[in-house]
This record gives structure tokens, sequence and C-alpha cells, in this order.
């Protein structure tokens, strides 16, 4: 029957695609279809249901927008809701998928309190993945309890902006403490002391913790020097409110016992896949909790997925990653797109790649990451060799020199390389995708010592920090 079904799709006059989920790789996969139909000279009917009433936007910029870098959430998105029915998707916002009916090829949806069905031929999952909330953050009714929230949409962003609105005035928020010290905790620990709040960031393992510990402890000890009450090796049990009409936080309690004192909470403490939807109807996921595509993007026949709620292939394992990022998901939602249609377009997998700052206080820190850590590097079955370089970032004796402190990863019997971390001043962690580039391309720490890089002193010394930590890795190899 699943075969009768695929082959009616494939020759049908008319493809009718259905994208559940409208951001990066949803709208990605439906606009890449609509270029290979036009250029195919198929006819396609493409709709997408989003359970939110917003689109296509940057959920990493909305801690900046948060900081008041960014003016509104309006400026986040990358393409409205007009601009993508003008090209011909039927758009449906406030649209939530409740079930997939594989069999049969539809999808139930609740819109505006009404209930209602959309057949496919072809469908794509790009549901993302969704902030996880602990159960001490949850009021009585199981709403959040007020002032206690993600950074995870743009509805998120409009009400962290509304709740810090007043901040620095008399009444207003001024203790925030963060919850989670990976990378939203640290650019909203950033954007509450630039909104002229304490911040206290909570973490029940190191700050970062996707770099190595030597590394965590240079960023942990920026952070502190910034202003930051960093309280690591802990978690929250749970809150203390204000009580009485208009309750809301006013503090919270470790797992010590401590009480500290808050205004607002900031839950950064991670997402997780959002695939309810498919695990419902039978669809395989992973560890993770994730849907597991093929390169094509495919999950079962007909059905496609693609972005945060996906785990992807790691290029130097081999195995599944849970590695939510928008540079995956619209590269992915691109090759499902393409191969809707029966194009032939293959993810090639991941790094986990990742860049940030932290920069408030006096302090400019940048931080970023490529490759394995050396953790993940020895349970892959590497024999892992690891070195940390300190120099500058620039020639050091032009006035803008910083520190930079770079640690390079390699395997000691094929001297492959393994991994960068980076962290250091105003001009660092940019370096991170020479790094990225040769590990995608499967090189030695030999090879990247010696590729040919760009040097001027306002830019780089002339062997670059980054060539400089590969070569004394490569010489203790």
């Amino acid at each position: 029957m699943l075969g009768q079904l695929a082959a009616h799709a494939r020759w049908s006059p008319l493809t009718r695609i259905l994208v559940v989920g409208a951001d990066a790789a949803g709208m990605s996969a439906a606009h890449t279809a609509l270029r290979a139909a036009d250029a195919a000279g198929r006819d396609v009917e493409i709709t997408v249901l989003e359970a939110t009433g917003h689109t296509s936007y940057s959920a990493c910029g909305i801690p900046y927008w948060i900081a008041g870098d960014v003016p509104s959430g309006d400026d986040l998105v990358a393409r409205t809701a007009a601009e993508h029915r003008s090209a011909g998707i039927d758009l449906r916002l406030g649209a939530r998928a409740v079930a997939v009916d594989t069999e049969r090829r539809r999808v139930r949806f609740e819109q505006d309190g009404t209930a209602g069905e959309a057949e496919y031929d072809e469908l794509v999952l790009a549901t993302g993945a969704a902030p996880i909330i602990p159960d001490w953050a949850r009021a009585a009714d199981g709403g959040l309890v007020d002032g206690v929230h993600p950074v995870k949409s743009l509805d998120d962003g409009e009400l962290w902006t509304g709740l810090l609105e007043r901040a620095g005035e008399v009444g207003g928020p001024s203790r925030a403490v963060v919850v989670g010290g990976g990378y939203i905790g640290v650019e909203m620990a950033e954007a509450l002391i630039r909104r002229g709040l304490s911040a206290t960031l909570v973490t029940r393992g190191r700050v970062m913790s996707s770099l190595d510990e030597d590394l965590g402890a240079e960023i942990e000890d920026a952070l502190v020097a910034a202003g930051v009450d960093l309280r690591t090796g802990r978690t929250i049990d749970g809150l203390e409110t204000t009580g009485g009409p208009g309750d809301r936080v006013s503090g919270v309690v470790t797992d010590t016992g401590e009480r500290l004192g808050a205004d607002v909470v900031v839950l950064a403490i991670g997402v997780e896949p959002a695939t309810r939807l498919g695990g419902e109807a039978g669809l395989p996921l992973g560890e993770a909790g994730g849907y597991l595509p093929d390169p094509a993007g495919r999950i079962a026949p007909g059905i496609w997925a693609a972005g945060d709620c996906c785990e992807v292939e790691h290029r130097l394992t081999g195995r599944r990653a849970f590695l939510p990022l928008g540079t995956h998901a619209n590269k992915l939602g691109r090759v499902v797109g393409d191969n809707l249609l029966g194009g032939d377009r293959r993810f090639g997998g991941a790094l986990g790649t990742a860049i940030t700052r932290f920069v408030a206080g006096g302090v400019h820190l940048e931080i970023a990451r490529t490759g394995l850590s050396s953790d993940q590097a020895a349970e892959a079955g590497y024999d892992v060799a690891a070195l940390v370089t300190t120099g500058t970032t620039i020639s050091g004796y032009m006035p803008e020199a910083e520190v930079i402190h770079t640690k390079v990863l390699g395997d000691r019997a094929t001297r492959r390389l393994l991994g960068v971390q980076i962290v250091g001043g105003p001009g660092s962690a940019k370096r991170v995708d020479a790094a990225a580039a040769a590990l995608w391309g499967g090189l030695t720490v030999d090879d990247l010592a010696g590729m040919d890089l760009a040097y001027a002193p306002p830019f780089a010394t002339v062997w670059d920090a980054l060539q400089i930590a590969a070569r004394r890795l490569a010489d203790r190899l």
C-alpha cells in the first residue's frame, strides 16, 4: 500500500507538499521545492502549518534584542508571512498539527478553535525544538510563574523586553538569576548586565561545558570579572514568590538550601526535539528523542524531517548527535526541498561548530568550538592529544592586540585533527571557521599548521594563533 501511495505521489501531475513548522528548516524546504518545481515544470501545492504567529525569524538574535542591540523583534524576521504567501505558499499561522495519519496521508490540525485536516503526497516535519521547562518553574495552574521564562521564540523576546522595560527605575527589576551555563545562559547574562541588572548564573555543571575544562575556566574567570555572581555545580530546587495578588517570583532556592533573590529568572537549561507528532505516529526516534533522517532527509516513505527536531550524523564519529543550530536547519531544509521532487541532494553531516561572545562589565570575550571535545574524542575511540597555546589575536606590537587561548585536539595514531576550541578577546573566535574547514576535509594537525592563511599585522600574527597551536601539538605528536 505504501509503495502504491509513493508511486502515486511520484507520478501525480500535482504534488501536494505539506510542511509542519514555518521557521528555518520548514520554509527553506518549502521555497527550495518551489524553485525545483519551477525548474522542472512541475505543479506543486505547498501548504505550511505553523502553530505560532511567527515565521522565518532568527531565534539566535533574541538575546541581542533583549540587550538593546536590535530595535525590535521585526528586525529578526528574515521573510514575512506575506512574502511567503506571495511566493505561492499556503501558509497557515496559528495552525497546530495534532496528529499524523501515515496510512491515509493526512494531518489533523487545530486553528482558531476549529479542527481541520490536510492531505499530502509528501510530508515535511520541521517542528524544531522546545525549551526544557523544569517543574519548579510552573505555577499551580500549570503555567509559568510570573517573571520566570525561557528565551526561544519571538513571543519570549516580546515578554522579556516588557519585563525589563523598567530596569534601572525605582520599583523595576534589578536582580536576575540565569539558570543554565550554555550559549543562551552566557548571552542572557550579558544582556541582563547591559540592561542594568545584577546577574547570578546557576549551572549544574561548568559554564560552557561543550568546551574542555581548561578553556571553560577562562570563561568563568571572565564572567566573574564582569560582575556575574557565578554558582557552578548547583541546581535549582524551587522558587520563592511574592504571594497574594500579582504573585510573581522573588527568588530561587538551590539544592544546597541557598536562597538567591530574583526579580526575573531566565530558563536557559537547554532544548529538546519537538517530536511528539511523529513519535505518536510511530516514526522512529533517536537517543536524544529526535527524528533520524537519512542523508536525503527522509525518515519514512513520503515523510521527511529537517531542523532542530532531528539528530544528525557527526562527521568525526559517524554517530547521531543532537546539534540544534540554524545553520544545520537551513541546510537540511534545502536538501529536503530539492529531494521532494526527485532531486539527489545530500546533507553532509555536522561538526558541532558554534560561536558566541560575552561583552559586558568591561569584558569582551569571544568563544568558539568545532569538532570533538577531549571527552567526546576519547569516547569515540580516539587516542587524544591536546594542547592549549596562549598568544595574541594580531601582532603584539599593534595597540589592539588581545590575548587568545587556542586548544587543538588530534589523534596520536593518525595525526588527524579532531577539534579546536578558542577563547579570547576581540577578533579571536571566527578563526574557528578555518579549523572547521580543515575538519570537514579530514585534514591532519600538520595540514592545519601548514595551511596558507592570511597575514598582516592588524589581522594576525605571521604564524596565526590557530597555526601556532596546531604546530606545537604536531611537534608533540
